[in-house]
């Protein structure tokens, strides 16, 4: 049976603005169309917005790879879907600020994960879920995870733009049975790795048929492990190298909803490196960071680096370097520090959230936050009318400050967007920075 109908919801203001009164956190996208019920919605986008949304049949949907678009599900069984690639949907703004290149990349698609790997993953958690809208075994929406990562490249774009292009697809596509020889190429690395027992893959080495499952944490992990070794069996990759802070949105709502609307969501983050990945708390307007940089300094890297002894050497800028040479301990490619502890393991961390106790996600390079601070990169997005004005506002904020490194950012909403409680404390600090930054020394541009 064919989509049955594809049509444009242009908005007036005056409904717009009455449909964000409803008592759901944010309402409107979807109005009554024949049998279709009024759905809870974004809340975000401009009253004169159209949005384009294909319905179709339940029967017709059918698991795919990964999308440039989310879908969502009435709770008569029909399906919508909206385009990722939207300014109105999530906001991604990068900028070269005075470097020659730029190696910064960004990535957002919807994944498609076993529902049930899903299930037996998030119980590990101690989180009981039922994956809703199965149809004689077809993962349909239960398995549609919302993937958003950004890379951080240096020494060239050859990493990150492979991160880009092919991380998101070996997330769906990784198999258990390639772990031990994953482990034993990283374990090939020498110096830290020769004692290297695969980490969150541990229970698998040597078993390739410890079960017929795999969680998400062991399914990220073997993904940035592989991810990593095929980079450093190319020679142009070889010698530079990339960070990486990805999260994974999984709606636990039934029907199942997109990650923007969404009542129950879990949130899992994969991170390497010092790209940053921010919650902001609708009530209060505070931000939550979901990422520790991994410098050799940081109390997690000290200690995994603490057995293969090394030290810090402090630089001409004031910035701690392990063994004199490296930033970040954790990267992919970088294949000349490998041996020196440098890992493409993630650290990774989940919880549950209430979607409508966030108002949005962002996601930036270093570029950014080695100027602007945690607070102050969430309260440059609280009045922003969309994620793409409130990118814009946060990067365009570092080059005022006169970023010199690359800058990227990515604003991703939740279901508590435009509806920021607190206030702006960074407010008045911001003004007085921009002001006198063409006077202060590049130390207090950074504080």
């Amino acid at each position: 049976m064919p989509s049955r109908t594809l049509f444009r919801l242009p908005f007036s203001p005056s409904s717009y603005h009455n449909s964000i009164r409803s008592s759901s956190p944010t309402a409107g996208l979807i109005r009554n169309h024949a049998s279709f019920t009024l759905l809870p919605s974004l809340r975000l986008l401009p009253a004169s917005t159209p949005i384009s949304i294909r319905f179709r049949s339940a029967e017709r949907i059918q698991a795919r790879r990964f999308h440039d678009y989310v879908r969502g599900q009435t709770p008569t069984g029909q399906t919508y879907k909206v385009d990722l690639d939207s300014r109105k949907i999530i906001g991604r703004v990068s900028s070269r600020g005075t470097r020659q290149y730029q190696e910064d990349r960004t990535s957002v698609h919807t994944l498609t994960l076993n529902p049930e790997d899903l299930r037996r993953s998030l119980k590990r958690h101690e989180v009981d879920w039922i994956p809703p809208g199965l149809d004689g075994g077809s993962p349909k929406l239960a398995g549609q995870v919302g993937y958003f990562a950004i890379f951080d490249g240096h020494g060239g774009q050859h990493v990150s733009e492979h991160l880009h292009k092919r991380l998101h697809g070996m997330i769906e596509e990784v198999d258990r049975v390639t772990i031990d020889e994953t482990i034993a190429f990283t374990k090939r690395l020498g110096g830290y790795f020769k004692r290297f027992r695969g980490g969150a893959l541990r229970e698998w080495v040597g078993h390739p048929d410890h079960r017929d499952w795999m969680t998400l944490e062991e399914r990220l992990t073997l993904a940035f492990l592989m991810a990593d070794q095929l980079l450093l069996s190319r020679e142009d990759t070889r010698r530079c190298g990339s960070t990486a802070s990805l999260a994974l949105l999984h709606s636990l709502d039934d029907p199942v909803q997109p990650f923007f609307v969404a009542n129950k969501i879990s949130l899992t983050t994969a991170h390497l490196g010092d790209t940053k990945i921010l919650l902001c708390n609708r009530h209060t307007g505070k931000v939550e960071p979901l990422t520790e940089r991994h410098h050799a300094d940081a109390r997690i890297e000290a200690s995994r680096l603490r057995r293969i002894g090394g030290g810090l050497i402090t630089d001409s800028f004031g910035e701690s370097r392990w063994m004199g040479a490296v930033e970040n301990t954790r990267s992919f490619g970088d294949g000349e520090f490998k041996p020196l502890g440098v890992t493409a393991e993630p650290e990774i961390r989940h919880r549950v959230i209430n979607g409508a106790d966030y108002a949005y996600m962002v996601f930036v390079t270093d570029g950014v936050s080695s100027l602007i601070s945690n607070q102050e990169i969430i309260d440059l997005a609280r009045n922003a009318h969309d994620p793409h004005r409130a990118a814009t506002t946060i990067v365009n904020f570092a080059e005022d400050l006169g970023a010199e490194d690359n800058c990227s950012c990515i604003v991703a909403p939740l279901a508590g967007w435009g509806n920021v409680g607190g206030t702006d404390e960074t407010e008045a600090r911001r003004e007085y920075r921009r002001r006198k930054v063409s006077s202060l020394s590049t130390r207090m541009q950074r504080m």
